[in-house]
């Protein structure tokens, strides 16, 4: 009986903790599915994220960050300027100060925000940002000693003062409505090159590569491993939104991409990702690929300089017979474009690709295929020929020592008249004359070729002319015969006496040996000419970077020589021998790209300032001289100063139109695309968003959404005192 009470206790434990463990289990599922549904994930704080690149580190400074490569993405973290670009909303907003305009856009007060600190600063030693930093910053600019003259342009002509110790005013010469994006250039430290000339500012290696600014992340450390150059940044704490998740940021720069695809398990994202034989993105596994364009454009920027291209219908043809479509197809691009003003980039049928408009272009132009030139002298010599006395076949097939039988009709004198010298045997029972003409090579002999016949009268007028062409080769009377049946057939076609379906143009014939014949499908596009037989032959200019510019040249070069139009690409090894041409304007045709950055501003570019004077000194030369086309127009420049200076939106806007049509008008270039880029990250990162970036380095513009962690939070008005009404929910039923 004992024994039997003993097995029943144990048994009773063993129930009892087993409805306790199932007690235990299902409060667990409970709360978590109550937690589960209370709460949202959101980004938490921590987190590395490490970024790969193909570069080479140069010092990082914001004065000397010219080109679009890592150094300036490492530079826009580090240091800040007064203003930003937001990307988001396409605008320039406040940073680091606040930024009053006067109403005619001449006056610009920035105001700097409270608690601004350099990184360097330590609670024993702070070091605030001052107006101070800010004057510096700027008129080292405007020295005349500052190594960087383009940026120094941007700073011409503006006073720069000191309000007090958080103020400084910039008072412009005229109106210049997008000069707060000249206020987006990095702070740097008054103190970090207190006496360094002004001139050597690039020289100071210490500061460029352990900089110190103001930005969200500080310099942490410069690694060189066996891969790779690594830069490592810190978040700094600043009394300033937005606000970012990220602990660290880690730039490595490889030399290559291969070198970098062997350590992509530790990267989170790749800056640039390049592109395959067929322009697709080579996207590494489980990256997602982030594919965005800039405010650029690819062009073919004709020299205006060149006498070859001073014709505005020879410009009209060559782009309506460029095939954007074709090109951007080979290239993979997206974007076409139409002009280079981007804010208004819309497709326009007047710049489609059109063959048959660009050769009626061309027929309005100096340069002709060879049929036209030889029809139009055929037509010349029919006309002259008709007209008159004189009357015989105009090609004659005649050996040399025989003689031509030349008739014509009464003439009013009966003596003293001569053709090609020889005088006339008239016939005084019927009027007419006749005369033979030799070929032997003496007075009035006929001559292999081209011959011009005249009758003159016994004073020397000339009474009437006559072409005439001989041969003594069979083959070539065939080929003469052809033509002129070509001839007549193209006459009657013009003067409508033809059925419309055996009607011919000048584009049905094709010039072989110096005489037309009827084109064959097989038959090419001979170079056109001028008047003097000039071949229309232009030289083509680009770089040999980017890669897809030598893809691009040679596309062009094919498309226009279905024009009648000879190219000669012209691609130098070096990027200095090829900034040396492009300073000298030393091309007919150019391949470049141009960036208008955030405020889209195409005065640089198109406003006759921007041409390259020639003075015969290399040292007049400006590397600023932007305006690639050497393109002159009263109305342009009045139009891009109106843009630049007036405040009133609608004025603008319709200014902006105004500039388009006249460029379409003028053809200063053929505006070919607008590039696409590809920012590859891994799926372990979150929140990427790049908006609308105008340099690469924007897309850290938007890093404050950026996270690696997440934490649940619960949602609002909910707690874990909510649990007792979720239990009596439906959701806890479910």
């Amino acid at each position: 009986m004992i024994r039997a009470l003993r097995i029943f206790a144990k048994f009773e434990r063993t129930v009892l903790v087993a409805l306790v463990l199932l007690f235990l289990i299902s409060a667990t599922i409970l709360l978590r599915r109550f937690y589960i549904d209370s709460t949202v994930l959101v980004p938490d704080q921590g987190g590395t994220y490490i970024e790969g690149s193909v570069g080479e580190l140069q010092p990082l400074l914001p004065w000397f960050i010219i080109t679009n490569d890592v150094n300036r993405d490492i530079v826009s973290l580090v240091f800040a300027g007064l203003q930003k670009y937001n990307p988001e909303t396409q605008k320039i907003e406040d940073d680091l100060g606040v930024l009053t305009v006067t109403p005619d856009n001449k006056v610009y007060t920035v105001r700097l925000r409270e608690n601004l600190f350099w990184h360097d600063s330590t609670q024993e030693i702070p070091h605030p940002v001052t107006a101070d930093d800010v004057i510096f910053t700027f008129r080292s600019v405007q020295s005349d000693e500052f190594p960087n003259t383009l940026l120094r342009q941007n700073f011409l002509g503006v006073e720069i003062e000191k309000v007090d110790q958080r103020t400084v005013k910039f008072t412009l010469a005229k109106p210049y409505r997008f000069f707060a994006s000249n206020l987006t250039l990095g702070l740097i430290p008054e103190r970090s090159f207190e006496g360094v000339p002004v001139s050597k500012f690039d020289q100071v290696l210490d500061f460029g590569f352990e900089p110190v600014g103001a930005g969200p992340y500080a310099f942490k450390r410069l690694v060189q491993t066996d891969l790779s150059v690594e830069i490592t940044l810190e978040r700094f704490s600043r009394p300033l939104e937005p606000f970012y998740h990220l602990e660290r940021i880690v730039f490595r720069m490889f030399p290559d991409y291969n070198t970098l695809l062997s350590d992509i398990r530790n990267l989170d994202g790749v800056r640039l990702v390049p592109r395959n034989d067929v322009g697709d993105p080579i996207i590494p596994s489980s990256f997602r690929a982030s594919n965005y364009s800039l405010p650029q454009y690819v062009a073919l920027f004709f020299n205006l300089d060149k006498d070859i291209l001073a014709d505005q219908k020879l410009r009209l043809g060559l782009q309506l017979g460029t095939n954007k479509q074709a090109i951007v197809k080979k290239m993979n691009e997206l974007i076409i474009i139409d002009t280079p003003l981007m804010e208004i980039n819309d497709s326009d049928w007047r710049y489609q690709f059109d063959p048959n408009l660009a050769q009626g272009a061309f027929f309005s132009s100096d340069w002709h295929l060879p049929e036209k030139v030889r029809l139009q002298r055929l037509l010349e010599r029919w006309e002259a020929n008709k007209r008159g006395p004189l009357h015989t076949e105009s090609i004659v097939y005649l050996d040399t020592g025989a003689s031509l039988l030349i008739t014509g009709s009464f003439l009013e004198s009966q003596s003293a008249y001569m053709l090609n010298n020889i005088p006339l045997e008239q016939s005084t029972q019927t009027g007419s004359w006749h005369i033979a003409l030799p070929t032997h090579g003496g007075t009035g002999s006929i001559a292999l070729g081209n011959n011009l016949l005249q009758l003159q009268d016994k004073r020397g007028n000339i009474l009437d002319s006559f072409y005439l062409w001989r041969t003594v080769k069979a083959q070539e009377y065939k080929a003469a015969s052809l033509e002129q049946k070509i001839l007549h057939q193209f006459i009657d076609s013009r003067d409508e006496k033809l059925p419309e379906n055996e009607r011919i143009t000048v584009a049905d014939m094709y010039l072989e040996k110096n005489f037309l014949r009827r084109r064959l499908s097989t038959d090419p596009t001979d170079i056109r000419i001028n008047t003097q037989g000039e071949k229309l032959s232009l030289r083509l200019l680009t770089s040999n970077t980017p890669p897809q510019y030598k893809t691009i040249a040679e596309e062009v070069k094919k498309q226009w020589a279905e024009l009648g139009v000879h190219v000669g690409i012209e691609i130098p090894e070096t990027r200095s021998q090829f900034e040396e041409k492009l300073i000298n304007r030393d091309y007919d045709v150019l391949l470049f790209g141009q960036s208008l950055l955030d405020n889209l501003d195409s005065y640089p570019y198109w406003h006759s300032s921007g041409i390259q004077q020639f003075t015969g000194k290399r040292s007049d030369l400006r590397i600023d001289a932007y305006n690639l086309s050497q393109y002159s127009s009263f109305d342009a420049d009045s139009l891009l100063e109106t843009i630049r200076e007036t405040g009133d939106a609608g004025e603008q806007a319709e200014a902006l139109q105004d500039l388009k049509e006249v460029l379409r008008q003028d053809v200063p270039a053929v505006f070919l695309y607008s590039p696409m880029y590809t920012f590859a990250y891994n799926t372990r990162l979150n929140g990427v968003r790049l908006g609308k970036p105008s340099l690469h380095s924007d897309r850290f513009l938007t890093l404050h959404r950026w996270y690696l962690q997440e934490e649940r939070v619960f949602q609002r008005g909910k707690s874990w005192l909510s649990l007792f009404s979720w239990l009596f929910s439906p959701n806890a039923l479910e």
